[in-house]
């Protein structure tokens, strides 16, 4: 996606956001401020992908900080309070009639934990609040039969992970996915470094996803989504020989709609109005959505 309007004040709303988490001294704040102004007008183009853009300016901020993982705080809380709901995830899954489905929706609840941005969350804690609500509400938008049909045929998925708490529901949709077609290879992809609130392979090896993925991989660096520029060889591989990528959130939405990967199947919450309006959708809705 390329950025539009609107995401320049988003952009910055999220700067801000980290700087005043990542340090308590006045005048390093100020410097990183500026520093970020000072490189989105260095990179800024409405001809180039938002995540490309973002990334650029997060680097900045990072540096400028001397932090290399200012949200550590929250995502180990998000950690904390999803594991605390995994007892209510299970429940229902449970019980639900279609069990994949159910932990996909399970699964895209858990995108709400994102912060710093309109749309986000406030705190870890949010989740608590919203997700009896959420998954009362359902799917805003619903391709799960279409996704369905193509799992079922599938020897190669890959499920591309967004934020942390919300890996811990991706955990059990993983499970699930190999229940429903237990000859499936199943390939997790995670953040290559700190970025924003996104799981590394830190929290994949922390939550036990070696008993329900058949390998882990990265981005390979340090980018919101990943850097299409320079994607590892391996993982490059994997995607080109997937039968399907599941993309988690909006960030891999914005860098996976430059490539020509097919099929991708978004699973999301429509938080921002760029978002929506570039996929067709209606704000602040649970989307399953398939590209073929």
């Amino acid at each position: 996606m390329k950025i539009q309007p609107e995401c320049l004040p988003c952009l910055l709303r999220r700067v801000l956001y980290e700087v005043e988490i990542g340090t308590d001294d006045a005048k390093l704040a100020s410097d990183a401020l500026i520093a970020a102004v000072k490189t989105l007008s260095e990179v800024f183009s409405p001809s180039r992908c938002s995540a490309e853009i973002a990334t650029h300016v997060h680097r900045t901020v990072y540096e400028k900080l001397g932090n290399n993982d200012p949200y550590r705080k929250l995502k180990e809380k998000s950690n904390e309070v999803a594991l605390s709901l995994l007892p209510r995830v299970e429940r229902v899954i449970e019980e639900a009639e279609d069990s994949l489905k159910t932990a996909m929706v399970c699964s895209i609840i858990g995108n709400i934990l994102d912060f710093g941005i309109k749309g986000g969350s406030g705190s870890p804690e949010d989740l608590f609040k919203v997700f009896d609500k959420y998954f009362s509400e359902g799917l805003g938008y619903d391709d799960y039969g279409k996704l369905h049909s193509i799992l079922l045929n599938s020897k190669k998925v890959v499920l591309v992970t967004d934020n942390c708490g919300e890996i811990v529901f991706d955990k059990v949709l993983c499970r699930e996915l190999k229940r429903f077609n237990p000859g499936t290879h199943l390939t997790l992809v995670v953040r290559g470094a700190p970025v924003l609130s996104d799981a590394t392979i830190e929290d994949a090896e922390r939550l036990g996803f070696d008993e329900v993925v058949d390998e882990v991989q990265t981005t390979g660096s340090f980018a919101v989504g990943f850097d299409i520029h320079s994607i590892p060889e391996r993982l490059k591989k994997t995607l080109e020989e997937a039968d399907v990528i599941v993309c988690k959130g909006m960030a891999n939405y914005e860098v996976f709609s430059e490539t020509s990967y097919k099929p991708v199947a978004y699973l999301l919450r429509t938080k921002c109005t760029a978002i929506a309006r570039s996929m067709n959708l209606p704000l602040n809705v649970s989307a399953i959505k398939v590209y073929e």
